[in-house]
């Protein structure tokens, strides 16, 4: 099997929107879904920092350059537009998000 990149960003959900996030995802489009997967994503998870509103993501991803095409798909900027009033947005409305570099890893 071929080795997955694994990427980790952080995020920030305002603090009255929690419920509100952890609900939309919990309701995860089909569509969005199938978008992820078709893009080579895996183990995908969120967490949430309740004090700050901090999000940490993970994801595992078969190939970098394929993942990055999920942010011109259509319904991934539906989706955007539909968490654009839980979080910090770009003017685009993809979240404000920052790359965090790995400098541990054990298997």
């Amino acid at each position: 099997m071929k080795n997955r990149t694994r990427l980790a960003s952080i995020m920030q959900v305002y603090k009255d929107q929690f419920e509100e996030y952890e609900k939309r995802h919990n309701e995860l489009w089909p569509e969005m879904e199938e978008t992820l997967k078709a893009h080579g994503v895996h183990h995908y998870s969120i967490f949430l920092e309740e004090e700050s509103g901090q999000l940490f993501a993970y994801l595992e991803v078969d190939d970098v350059e394929t993942w990055d095409k999920v942010s011109k798909t259509e319904i991934c900027k539906k989706w955007w537009d539909y968490m654009e009033p839980l979080m910090e947005t770009n003017p685009d409305n993809s979240p404000v998000s920052k790359q965090l570099k790995s400098v541990f890893y054990l298997e």
